[in-house]
């Protein structure tokens, strides 16, 4: 983390002569992939932040972020009666390097974000000791079922509409294994990976 810290600001300092700063937000698609154990689905929440874009060459940049990202899922039992929401919230820092052709950009880079929180919300379905169904509510604060840090690889596409407003799309897919349950192995493990699409628009301010 230091390192991808240094290295931002070493690249932001050579240069500030040709730099703007924006504000952005957005919706994103969210869903938990891998060895779920619930069918999970695509969640819609939002994100929102700000950025910094230095020219480096030609049509080259460079645009770190600090985002506020909600991300999760739509959850339900594969073999049991459940249905609930995952929630997690995100502070998240990408580092990416654009290429831009006349009003259309496209961009890359790694991402870092640290799990602020995460909240479960909905129904299961249990059963009593006499083996009756029983609903009880899922509704809990769960972070830590969660790592704090997730890791990240973002690819996108936009396209500038005049000298201050742009749209965008963007993938965001997590790298690293989420699932902070204890004493899990096996089919049991989740396996839990970030995906996300996020779809937003920025506003730029005059240039420094």
């Amino acid at each position: 983390m230091k390192n991808f810290i240094l290295a931002a600001a070493l690249l932001l300092l050579a240069s500030q002569a040709h730099a703007q700063f924006g504000i952005k937000g957005g919706i994103n698609e969210a869903v938990l992939t891998g060895r779920v154990g619930e069918d999970a689905t695509y969640k819609t929440y939002f994100h929102a932040g700000i950025f910094y874009e230095a020219k480096l060459l030609g049509p080259l940049s460079i645009q770190p972020e600090v985002l506020y990202s909600l991300q999760g899922a739509q959850l339900k039992g594969a073999t049991t009666t459940a249905n609930y929401t995952t929630q997690l919230n995100y502070v998240s820092v990408p580092l990416l390097l654009k290429a831009t052709l006349g009003p259309v950009y496209v961009e890359a880079g790694p991402q870092f974000s640290y799990l602020v929180s995460a909240n479960e919300n909905g129904m299961i379905q249990v059963r009593n000791a006499s083996g009756a169904p029983l609903f009880v509510s899922a509704d809990q604060t769960s972070t830590s079922n969660y790592k704090r840090n997730d890791f990240a690889l973002v690819a996108g596409v936009g396209l500038k509409l005049g000298s201050v407003v742009r749209v965008g799309g963007r993938f965001v897919a997590g790298l690293n294994d989420i699932n902070n349950v204890q004493y899990l192995v096996g089919v049991n493990d989740p396996q839990l990976q970030n995906r996300v699409f996020q779809f937003y628009a920025a506003f730029q301010l005059p240039k420094l």
